[in-house]
């Protein structure tokens, strides 16, 4: 044993500054460990009991993850001493020598699993050989790396690498199509702690880590995990309004207290998120693990609950709502995520944007999950390719179908609106904090041959493929529309419902009109008004009819969003032709006002003013205040509502200081400033942006 080379220490130059983290693009995550990308080298010195003879010694690396690491699962990797490194393969080089130290220069595969490896390292003479002890400290967290042409989420350009990647401040939107709301979300996939609570995600979801090569796989897991149902993952869905043994999901303004809450409390949910929190969540996963991956809000967003790939409403004989028959429903918005991937699994083409939605609606293979779902295909109809396609196409191109009962208990179908489903479908512009609509990723352009083609090909693969045949002729149409942004929350709200009549004869229209409040998901919660008249509609003409809700009708009606749907329904007299449309609003919130106050260095405290004017006729109670941002060390909750806060910031560079305010009565007020904190003499001032 004697002559047998031992290794002293192991010195990964894992520092936060030094090249390997600079050259990986992994120098944002906080703390001092190894953190890699696959598919590229790190360098490593070793110190030896003596200087190494290659004539006489033998050295290689093992790099082990997971329980049972194995060389034909991908999970243990004997690396060992080349001359030369050559793509694609585990190898190492000594690229310097000092006395008894060494320098290795090691190589990781591109397809390598992700995740944490146990490093050791094997010496060996002719007869014996000898193991380092494994220390902690020489642990290695292996990421995705979208740098890397041979990684399966290789992305071209480096704007988009810095946005999809990188960014740890986003945009989520929220409202609906004709009052498209945004708020401010702290992503912070870098911050304290957050790796670590990334891959204990994966750890709870208990599958095998030989898995966790594949991006498809990975976001798989994600999908199902950052939901409770099936699994106890990370956020537990509350869409009842009875937020008192939890936080609301209004009231969050970022993914690192749940994320850390989760982690630290072993796995347990934490109460509650709605759509918007779940997508959020999800982008700081799937970041930290180096998936390129962005926030999306479709508009109109249909959920499918029979795989017709239609949205199906029943009305009775005299035309009005069977609440208790209508299980499919249409959302204001919902939010999910694309991932960027190639799809090998898949016919060539089905590359790059995924859907994947982690907000627990419909199982896809036995669990609360969705995606990931080519844009691609989504976009032709072809919806028979992995993964649940049929359900996202349903999200974002459905037609809305009307069916009317009959005396004998049957439906007879009476319209189709083939343009009310996913409108507007946004995410965070790359590189500005504008809104970029993505809705041709989705769908061919709303109406053309192209769009119908996608439908009906769509629909021969849904529970009813029969659902179309030649459409009738139709002469009168109507339309809801609002003014500006629409009507303020404390305010009467004011629509225009406007009939056109493209025939040269005089048309009459028994109107059905009720207004009820919504959850943002499409459920029903209660009615507020209904209201029934008959609209004279002269030869080729438009007409407009007033409707108005006054405040004293809803006050004290609403939810989390401040979301109502007013549903139309008639019949033309002449004709008999069937009128059917829905309209959802909502009644906007007034904004959070955030001003810096001062000059501010870092580790110091500085002020903020946080301003914001109650639209409601009454005191508010039970107010609470977040503030997060400025590389605050916490999130700062405070109760009692004040207009001036102190804060101690702690990152240099353009930051986003966030506040959100949540209570009974108000929900969804939320404000944000660019900070800008820049290095002079006496240390870091903070400017406006």
């Amino acid at each position: 044993w004697a002559h047998i080379v031992k290794v002293n220490s192991v010195d990964l130059m894992s520092e936060q500054s030094k090249q390997n983290r600079k050259e990986h693009h992994t120098d944002l995550y906080d703390g001092d460990d190894l953190i890699l990308r696959r598919g590229q080298t790190f360098l490593m010195w070793l110190d030896l009991s003596r200087p190494f003879d290659p004539t006489t010694d033998k050295l290689h690396l093992e790099l082990k993850t997971g329980a049972a690491p194995e060389v034909p699962k991908g999970t243990l990797a004997i690396i060992p001493l080349v001359d030369e490194l050559q793509d694609d393969r585990w190898e190492a080089k000594i690229v310097k020598e000092e006395g008894d130290r060494v320098q290795l220069s090691v190589n990781s595969i591109p397809t390598a699993v992700i995740g944490i490896y146990r490093l050791s390292v094997v010496t060996s003479g002719q007869e014996a050989e000898l193991t380092s002890i494994h220390q902690p400290a020489d642990n290695i967290y292996m990421l995705f790396n979208p740098w890397c042409e041979d990684d399966a989420v290789f992305m071209d350009e480096e704007e988009e690498r810095k946005e999809y990647v990188l960014n740890d401040i986003g945009r989520l939107y929220y409202g609906t199509e004709q009052q498209i709301g945004v708020r401010t979300w702290n992503f912070g996939q870098f911050s304290g702690g957050m790796l670590a609570s990334c891959l204990f995600v994966l750890e709870k979801s208990g599958t095998p880590a030989s898995g966790w090569g594949s991006p498809v796989n990975i976001v798989r897991v994600v999908s199902a995990m950052i939901n409770s149902p099936d699994d106890a993952g990370v956020v537990e869905g509350n869409w009842s309004g009875d937020y008192s043994d939890g936080t609301s999901p209004a009231a969050w303004s970022g993914s690192v207290e749940i994320l850390n809450n989760y982690h630290d409390g072993g796995g347990t949910p934490v109460r509650y998120g709605q759509c918007w929190v779940f997508s959020g969540v999800t982008t700081t996963v799937l970041r930290c693990l180096g998936i390129p991956t962005r926030s999306v809000t479709n508009f109109s967003s249909a959920h499918d609950t029979d795989v017709s790939l239609t949205t199906d409403v029943y009305l009775d004989e005299s035309l009005d709502p069977l609440d208790s028959l209508n299980v499919d429903s249409i959302w204001n918005f919902h939010v999910w995520n694309d991932c960027w991937m190639s799809r090998p699994d898949l016919p060539p083409g089905m590359g790059g944007w995924q859907a994947v939605d982690a907000t627990p609606q419909e199982t896809s293979q036995g669990t609360f999950r969705c995606g990931p779902a080519p844009l691609t295909a989504l976009r032709s109809g072809q919806v028979y390719l992995q993964h649940d396609c049929p359900f996202v196409f349903a999200e974002v191109n459905s037609d809305k179908i009307y069916w009317q009962r009959n005396l004998d208990g049957t439906f007879t179908q009476i319209h189709n609106e083939k343009h009310i489903v996913g409108h507007h479908i946004s995410t965070k512009a790359v590189g500005s904090d504008e809104r970029y609509d993505i809705t041709h990723l989705y769908k061919q352009p709303e109406g053309s041959e192209e769009e119908r083609i996608a439908v009906e090909t769509a629909s021969r693969y849904g529970s009813k493929p029969e659902t179309y045949s030649a459409p009738s002729a139709e002469d009168v149409s109507v339309q809801v529309t609002l003014d500006g942004d629409g009507p303020l929350m404390g305010s009467d709200a004011e629509l225009s419902i406007t009939f056109t009549n493209g025939s040269s004869e005089q048309r009459s229209v028994f109107l059905h009109s009720q207004v009820a409040v919504m959850y943002y998901t499409g459920v029903h919660k209660a009615t507020l008004r209904r209201d029934r008249t008959e609209v004279d509609l002269p030869p080729d003409s438009v007409t407009s009819v007033e409707w108005t809700l006054l405040y004293e009708t809803y006050q004290g009606q609403l939810i989390d969003q401040a979301a109502l749907m007013l549903t139309l329904s008639g019949r033309v007299s002449q004709t008999q032709q069937v009128l059917a449309t829905q309209f959802s609003f909502r009644l906007k919130t007034p904004d959070l006002l955030i001003k810096p106050i001062g000059k501010a260095a870092v580790g110091k405290t500085m002020k903020a003013e946080i301003s914001f004017t109650n639209p409601l006729p009454h005191t508010l109670k039970a107010v609470m205040l977040r503030i997060e941002g400025l590389g605050l060390l916490s999130i700062r909750k405070i109760a009692s509502f004040s207009r001036i806060e102190t804060i101690v910031p702690t990152l240099s560079g353009p930051r986003k200081l966030l506040a959100s305010l949540d209570c009974e009565e108000l929900t969804q007020v939320h404000g944000v400033v660019s900070v800008l904190l820049i290095s002079t003499k006496t240390g870091l001032i903070c400017k406006l942006m």
